[in-house]
């Protein structure tokens, strides 16, 4: 039997998950092999149970249930549907967005490949917008869906996706605003619009989000290559602000003390108004977005924003920290709900729609709802239990038994629950005890998980990753951190300044100190002290926690000094400002978060914390739900590599082991070697090299003008279509019973088609397909030239079947293909002249643009003099080195570019589907010509019949029908078909483009 603890990860992150695990029906993992198929969309709490018994008077947590969501699983069974559509023509959706839905799903990438369910989230929008509302089978999808937001967010239309932190929803944020965006730029309709407001829960999401802003250097639809690059130009044109939700607060226009107030107010009948109204919240809050009729709101971390139940109070009377925590959410989803539909009302048209994501869309406790109970207008999900299974984050794991034998439950699973009564509520609490005086079982809990993290520590050393894992230790309030961080880091009494010590001590986890075993501060800090809230908030630290991390903070101020000079700490950056710095630079090198091991935190850390590099928490806090342990879980699920393991084709696995978070997945110490990531290399046209651009045309079809109604064709060995059993399945197939003699079936009726009537079954297709009239109308008188070159192609042995019947031509895919050469060979002899149609957007295209990061391996582009604008070659083969050094060095060669990321691609059909073919190099030569010549070079070995389509409309469509356009110089074809013999392949066309130019 297969477990889930040996093997976690069944489905590659790029492909629909066609396996899953099963779980109990409490959505726990069983042992068992795996199932087929995907796992429906379920609230699943895949707990394992503990090897103890609990006591029947032990209270479970809220959310421990297994049910489908039927709503989501629909819609999902649609979009598997509507995806699976062969023929973009099917789609049913705008030219812009079948050319996203195209990229995104067969692009060639050449750095991070978005993964399926990145797609996913995106296609759902994208179906729901463009295609339901148009089929009267799914229509009632959107109704029910606008009927949900009437029922919880009357002003608005929102859609939710569902997606487990780590899964990447900043690169769906991106495709959702390519989609909208250049379908605005290039057809105003109600559908789309290129203004955007991005929503987020605090500061650090919000600068993260910066890689949304196409003005960025390091925007992801330029380095993550999230729209073709055609399109962005049309991208530069979106309108997009960022904020964080505390940007809705009205704010004081005049700030008054309690007398000055009063005396204003005087006997004035209404209230004295010193604070912003909604239309100068909006002015500062969204500033060039009010000039749009239409605007797309996009909420990172959606479930702080929805509107209280009317009337509801599904949760009861709450009491202390449980009550305290219900108004903070209450409070900023009121702020939050309130600022977009202020948005709403200001604009003439309103909000286009508003779009949520979150890894748990869930109503929070205070909501009028049950806690943790989903958002009725969720559309997709890939659950946490998904992104484990197709290894797209870290496995987590917990305690599933002890050696305490008086108790019947694991002590570590859920460690507040002997510890919380034993921890100060209060900073006047915690000033009565030392460190020293924390619980034993929390001490002892520490010391046990740090001992993992030492052995953790040494192998990322062996292995040679530059920096440290991440200790995270998640407390309920600052009283209670304070202690932990000084039990942990260490600390000092007195004033130092005076050289009085009333109490030290150097910290009691080695590696986590913050001083020397001689008493002095280290120069970089190892521990950080946050209050994730109140560092979210941007506003003033609060004295105590300032007090509590002081030391660290000049610490930091001094780093930052001798980094980046004097000038960057005089007044210029906040104490908050500085610690959100070294939080959000955690694990990266070169910044001042480099080095941190360990982060002590109050709340549940920033949401959206992209450090991938945590391996262990600690909760020293209350988990009331399965809800508040994913979202703390979450801070260490990130994967530190995206490399698939090349034998199987999946990622490795990694772990995050947690302790006091009764939440996880695997019970068993399974072993995962740390793995060094890749280095990622920026490649980047260079400004220097200006002179080496190259300009190319982006085409979008050919259109085809004979001079006469006579046709003849002139075939080619590219004319040749063979058919095999691979292309249309088996043709004999062996019967057997139990006893008896065995019989052998094969298509005996296409063995018995004469070729008069294949013929006339092609000639038809191609007339239906290549010959109409501008109104649409097949040309039928045409049709007996047709069918005579039609059997001329058969009769002449262009059509080679091996182990098929020759009758397989009539199959539908086939009779494209066939037609598809017929008629690039009947342009080719009836002298007719072949026109590239340009992209009506984006016409041009460039080597300039080029600026993307990709961790495959890259060949530094650096002859004297330069002959290459772009700074790098991305090597997906062995060849492609050997030709870029041939290219460098030939004399003739004026420029090239590797065909990486430019966008250069030509238009082909195979089997009747319009498709794109991405060659491998563009090359400028010196060919005796008045002008240089442009080559297209291809290098392939064996070529399947789409390789022929594509180099035979290279040769006969695209190369004359661009030469003919005038504008782009010359341009030529070649195909090298041995990598070994490229340099002397390469001097011999040279040679041969000189002889033709010189007669």
């Amino acid at each position: 039997m297969t477990s889930f603890y040996e093997r976690p990860i069944l489905n590659s992150p790029y492909c629909v998950p066609g396996l899953h695990h099963p779980l109990d029906k409490n959505g726990q993992p069983i042992d068992g092999e795996p199932r087929q198929g995907r796992r429906p969309s379920r609230h699943i709490v895949p707990v394992p149970a503990s090897r103890k018994k609990a006591s029947a008077g032990q209270a479970s947590l809220d959310l421990e249930t297994y049910s489908d969501y039927p709503l989501i699983n629909e819609i999902r069974s649609f979009v598997d549907t509507w995806r699976a559509l062969p023929n973009p023509a099917d789609w049913g959706v705008t030219g812009t967005t079948q050319r996203l839905l195209e990229h995104w799903r067969h692009g060639q990438f050449s750095g991070p490949q978005p993964f399926f369910c990145q797609v996913e989230a995106a296609e759902t929008i994208i179906w729901l917008t463009e295609v339901a509302p148009k089929r009267t089978a799914t229509r009632r999808l959107r109704d029910e869906l606008e009927q949900h937001n009437k029922g919880a967010n009357p002003a608005l239309f929102r859609l939710a996706m569902k997606m487990a932190t780590g899964s990447g929803k900043t690169t769906v944020m991106a495709m959702l605003i390519a989609w909208q965006a250049v379908n605005a730029a290039r057809k105003a309709t109600k559908d789309f619009s290129r203004a955007f407001l991005i929503i987020a829960p605090g500061i650090t999401i919000r600068d993260r989000l910066r890689v949304l802003l196409p003005s960025e250097p390091d925007n992801y639809y330029e380095t993550r290559e999230i729209v073709p690059p055609e399109m962005l130009p049309d991208i530069r044109r979106a309108e997009i602000v960022i904020t964080n939700y505390h940007a809705f607060q009205h704010r004081e226009t005049l700030a008054l003390p309690k007398v000055a107030r009063s005396f204003l107010q005087g006997n004035a009948p209404e209230p004295l108004k010193t604070t912003e109204t909604d239309a100068e919240m909006l002015e500062r809050a969204c500033g060039k977005l009010l000039n749009y009729d239409r605007v797309t709101v996009i909420n990172d971390e959606a479930h702080h924003c929805y509107r209280h139940k009317v009337g509801g109070d599904a949760e009861g009377p709450l009491t202390g920290e449980d009550k305290k925590e219900a108004a903070e959410n209450e409070e900023a989803a009121r702020l939050w709900i309130n600022g977009i539909e202020a948005l709403d009302r200001r604009l003439s048209k309103g909000v286009r729609a508003v779009y949520d994501l979150s890894a748990t869309p869930f109503f929070l406790r205070g909501s009028g709802y049950q806690e943790g109970y989903l958002f009725p207008w969720v559309v997709s999900d890939f659950s946490l239990m998904d992104a484990i299974e197709s290894g797209i984050v870290k496995l987590p794991r917990v305690p599933v038994t002890d050696n305490l034998v008086q108790t019947d439950r694991v002590v570590y699973r859920d460690l507040w629950k002997s510890i919380g009564k034993s921890l100060p509520k209060t900073a006047a609490g915690a000033a009565k005890i030392s460190p020293f005086d924390l619980p034993p079982t929390l001490l002892t809990a520490l010391t046990a998980l740090y001992s993992h993290y030492e052995g953790e520590f040494k192998r990322w050393e062996r292995a040679g990753i530059g920096v440290p894992p991440v200790f995270i230790v998640v407390c309920q309030n600052t009283a209670i951190s304070k202690l932990v961080f000084e039990w942990i880091a260490g600390f000092e009494r007195g004033d130092a300044n005076e050289g009085e010590r009333a109490a030290f001590h150097a910290g009691h986890l080695e590696l986590f100190r913050n001083y020397d075993e001689h008493g002095a501060r280290l120069p970089r800090p190892r521990t950080l002290l946050i209050d994730s809230r109140e560092i979210e908030s941007g506003k003033a630290l609060d004295k105590g926690f300032r007090d509590a991390a002081g030391p660290e903070i000049e610490q930091f101020k001094r780093e930052l000094a001798s980094r980046e000079g004097a000038g960057s700490v005089n007044g210029d950056v906040s104490e908050g400002e500085l610690l959100r710095e070294v939080m959000n630079t955690v694990g990266r090198p070169g910044r001042l978060g480099e080095q941190i091991r360990c982060v002590v935190s109050v709340s549940m850390l920033t949401e959206g914390w992209d450090t991938n590099t945590v391996t262990h928490i600690l909760g020293v806090r209350a988990f009331g739900t399965q809800l508040l342990c994913e979202q703390v879980v979450g801070r260490a699920l990130r994967r530190q590599s995206y490399d698939l393991n090349r034998e199987i084709g999946l990622f490795d696995v990694e772990y995050a082991d947690i302790i006091g978070i009764p939440f996880d997945f695997a019970a068993s110490p399974q072993k995962a070697e740390p793995v060094k990531p890749k280095p990622v290399t920026r490649v980047h046209a260079i400004k220097e090299r200006a002179g080496l651009e190259i300009a190319f045309p982006r085409v979008s079809g050919y259109r085809r003008e004979l001079p006469s109604e006579k046709l003849e064709a002139v075939f080619s060995d590219d004319s040749r279509l063979e058919i095999t059993p691979l292309d249309i399945g088996p043709t004999a197939v062996v019967m057997e019973g139990i006893v008896g003699a065995g019989v052998t079936i094969t298509p005996e009726v296409l063995d018995r088609l004469r070729p008069s009537e294949i013929s006339f079954n092609l000639a038809k297709h191609l007339l239906y397909s290549h010959f109409r009239d501008e109104e649409g109308f097949p040309k039928q008188h045409l049709f007996p030239q047709i069918q005579r070159l039609a059997r001329r192609w058969i009769d002449e042995g262009y059509l080679v079947t091996k182990g098929v019947p020759i009758g397989a031509i009539l199959y539908q895919d086939q009779l494209a293909r066939a037609a598809e050469k017929i008629d690039i060979a009947l342009t080719r002899g009836s002298e007719g002249q072949i026109m590239a149609v340009l992209d009506p957007y984006n016409p041009k295209g460039s080597t300039r643009h080029v600026n993307f990061i990709t961790s495959k391996p890259c060949w530094k582009t650096g002859a004297q003099p330069p002959k290459c604008q772009i700074s790098h070659v991305v090597l997906d083969s062995s060849w492609e080195e050997q030709l870029a050094l041939t290219l460098e060095t030939h004399p003739r060669v004026i420029a090239y570019a590797k065909n990486q990321a430019l966008g250069f691609e030509i238009p082909y059909l195979d089997g009747g589907t319009m498709r794109r073919y991405v060659p491998d190099f563009l090359v400028r030569l010196d060919d005796g010509g008045t002008t240089p010549l442009h080559l297209v070079l291809e290098v392939k070995g064996l070529r399947d019949e789409a390789d022929k389509a594509k180099a035979q409309t290279t040769r006969d469509l695209w190369v004359p029908g661009v030469n003919a356009l005038g504008g782009f110089g010359r341009w030529d074809f070649a195909e090298f078909r041995d990598w070994t013999t490229m340099t002397e392949d390469f001097a011999a066309l040279v040679e041969r483009l000189l002889k033709k130019v010189a007669a």
